[in-house]
């Protein structure tokens, strides 16, 4: 417990930071914890270390009194490009002004009896960063460089107990902090309920709180179910309450997932999963471009937003035991497209189109504790703008032609866990 009570101020310091795009599903992790994300982000039947409740708070009852203490290195890669359109030459632009992300992540965990456990964990539940030092709106108005900045911290207690054996059901509390600035985009001004707050407010930020629900059971020897949902959390930016729809309301939304594991021998584990992302039901995010050109200003009521859709994910992970102390994982995912082709114009800000994760992951038992380790990899994806910039929207029009934006993710982890 002392070295718990020493990390943790410095963990909470290090969550503040930027967390950039993450390993995305849109702009949600694609994991929690270096053993699931060497092994594609699967976690809702297996919890493996005390980030699992992040995943499924039903995993807290399995996983033993732990620390887990981890790392994470990541380098998006994020551009955009702006083709046919009638202000200026086609033109590519690169949003990597800033390269280099660092995310921390803490879980504990205590079984209080056989059929009882607690635990917290705290981990960027997502974001996204950009950073154009060349504007792709300069054509349309905007000055200086562009680019957002959205951070998700959360703090997750969870309780788990097993009512019969081999069946567990589990509560958490997921309190979120959010981060977000923008800058560089004034030029929306125009075109805003609120003009002082659309750009260059600096950073604000948000509190809220959510519940996540989840079951994990064993259905047969060696085989494990599980399902899991958590609420929409609330939030609101009053600093950008001209740019995000209703009045800067920007809530984290909800999500559901099912989950299955299996041991097949003594060494093999085989899991996979189905995630549900609503990001539709949070108006800033899942509102078209479509009521700007009707006249509806960005921040008011059902404004307009990024455009994005609900995205399903499914993860696919197998760990094999080399023998007693070293383990060795791999895993793939594959998520739905959240940005449609016509909504890419807005989404220069904010790429997350990612689809495809591919990973691989270790465990070596290390002085009385674990030390894990993964590498993923998501290729380039382009997502080719249909109808994208409005040719004739405002007086003196956007002049048509497409934006498209891509993005390529390499992240590396580290973590230790200490068995209590």
């Amino acid at each position: 417990m002392r070295r718990s009570n020493l990390l943790l101020p410095a963990l909470l310091a290090g969550l503040l930071l930027p967390l950039g795009a993450r390993a995305t599903d849109g702009y949600f992790s694609n994991g929690y914890g270096s053993k699931s994300q060497g092994e594609g982000g699967v976690g809702i039947a297996l919890p493996q270390d005390s980030l699992a409740a992040a995943s499924n708070p039903a995993g807290t009852a399995y996983v033993g009194d732990r620390l887990d203490l981890g790392l994470t290195w990541f380098l998006p890669q994020r551009s955009a490009q702006i083709v046919g359109n009638a202000f200026g030459a086609d033109a590519t632009y690169s949003g990597d002004g800033l390269k280099n992300f660092f995310i921390p992540e803490l879980g504990y965990t205590k079984q209080l009896s056989d059929s009882l456990g607690l635990g917290v964990a705290i981990y960027g539940n997502g974001g996204l960063n950009t950073d154009y030092e060349t504007n792709p709106y300069t054509r349309f108005g905007a000055v200086g460089s562009a680019g957002v900045n959205l951070e998700q911290l959360f703090v997750s207690p969870s309780i788990a107990w097993k009512p019969a054996p081999g069946q567990s059901l589990g509560l958490g509390l997921n309190i979120a902090y959010q981060q977000f600035s923008a800058h560089g985009i004034g030029f929306f001004a125009g075109f805003s309920s609120s003009p002082n707050n659309v750009s260059d407010q600096g950073t604000d930020s948000s509190i809220g709180a959510g519940i996540r629900l989840g079951w994990t059971g064993t259905l047969a020897p060696g085989l494990t179910a599980a399902a899991t949902w958590a609420s929409k959390v609330h939030g609101a930016f009053s600093k950008y309450r001209g740019l995000f729809a209703d009045g800067g309301q920007f809530d984290v939304p909800d999500n559901y997932g099912i989950g299955l594991a299996f041991r097949p021998s003594s060494v093999w584990t085989l899991a996979a999963d189905v995630q549900t992302i609503d990001y539709s039901h949070v108006a800033a995010v899942g509102d078209q471009i479509a009521p700007l050109l009707q006249g509806v200003p960005l921040g008011a009521q059902d404004g307009p937003g990024f455009g994005w859709k609900n995205i399903t994910v499914f993860k696919l992970g197998a760990s094999y035991e080399l023998n007693a102390t070293t383990a060795i994982r791999a895993g793939y995912s594959h998520s739905g497209q959240p940005v449609p082709g016509s909504q890419t114009f807005f989404s220069i800000l904010a790429p997350g189109v990612v689809q495809d994760h591919f990973s691989l992951g270790f465990t070596q038992s290390v002085g009385g504790g674990e030390l894990s380790g993964f590498f993923a990899y998501a290729p380039t994806k382009t997502v080719s703008g249909s109808g994208s910039i409005p040719p004739g929207f405002p007086p003196g029009g956007f002049g048509g032609g497409e934006a498209n934006i891509s993005l390529k993710e390499t992240i590396l982890g580290i973590s230790y866990g200490w068995k209590l």
